[in-house]
């Protein structure tokens, strides 16, 4: 059975990624965006090429009002979702608590945890309800590992882990599985020095027990997995993929 899927943030990185591993076997996918139209094309183009169907829908994922419009366009289009991947949200500022503005706190708050409850929201009120859910938000290792410069992004991924359990016991007697998926460092547009400067990217990579990072593509054929019948018997759990990245926090002191 072909699915209805909808992915934020798709126009780059793992939202892309994703899109496209679900273009491949053959599913319906609405790319969401929030600026970049033409990158969305993009996407579409690619997930076409693997096998899909394709839809660019803009989406603010923090505004309550595009999430309605974008989930309206893909229903319109290729009816009720059977799948969400939650992968739009801004990194971190690298500011300190002591010096950090409101409007920084707002900003990741609203996008990286408020988007994950707008579109959630709008995924169980429109979904299929003749057909299994599922709903993959992209969490981060940094949810738990935090880092000095990341609380704006750290708080709001440490709350998406805990709206995902909550969604998980409240929608499992609907039939909708949610879970999260916690990358380490993945070589996307959000690390563009670590993509583009291969020195600069070494001296990360050494912490890294596998002693690389990883690709967008390896972050994507999980979450199609885990939104698969295979994964059928999965729901509320965060899984890690990091190459032993988050291991290393306590060594060295």
């Amino acid at each position: 059975m072909t699915r209805t899927i909808m992915v934020t943030g798709a126009e780059s990185g793992i939202g892309r990624a994703c899109a496209i591993a679900f273009g491949a076997i053959g599913e319906r996918v609405a790319v969401g965006y929030y600026s970049d139209a033409a990158a969305a094309g993009e996407t579409v183009a690619a997930l076409e090429k693997a096998g899909g169907k394709g839809l660019a829908v803009q989406c603010s994922v923090n505004d309550e009002g595009s999430v309605a419009a974008a989930f309206a366009a893909m229903r319109d289009t290729f009816g009720a979702p059977a799948v969400l991947v939650n992968s739009a949200g801004l990194n971190m500022s690298g500011v300190t608590v002591r010096d950090m503005e409101l409007a920084q706190w707002q900003r990741l708050i609203d996008t990286d945890l408020t988007g994950a409850f707008l579109t959630s929201r709008a995924f169980l009120r429109d979904r299929d309800a003749a057909v299994p859910g599922a709903i993959a938000h992209i969490s981060s290792i940094h949810a738990y590992a935090v880092r000095a410069g990341g609380a704006d992004y750290c708080a709001a991924k440490g709350g998406l882990n805990n709206l995902v359990e909550t969604l998980a016991v409240e929608e499992a007697a609907n039939h909708v599985r949610v879970n999260s998926v916690a990358p380490g460092m993945i070589l996307t547009p959000m690390n563009e020095r670590a993509s583009t400067d291969p020195t600069y990217r070494k001296t990360l990579t050494a912490n890294i027990p596998m002693g690389r990072a990883g690709q967008p593509e390896e972050v994507a054929a999980l979450v199609r997995w885990l939104c698969s019948a295979e994964a059928s018997y999965i729901t509320g759990a965060r899984i890690v993929i990091d190459g032993g990245l988050s291991l290393m926090q306590a060594l060295g002191a």
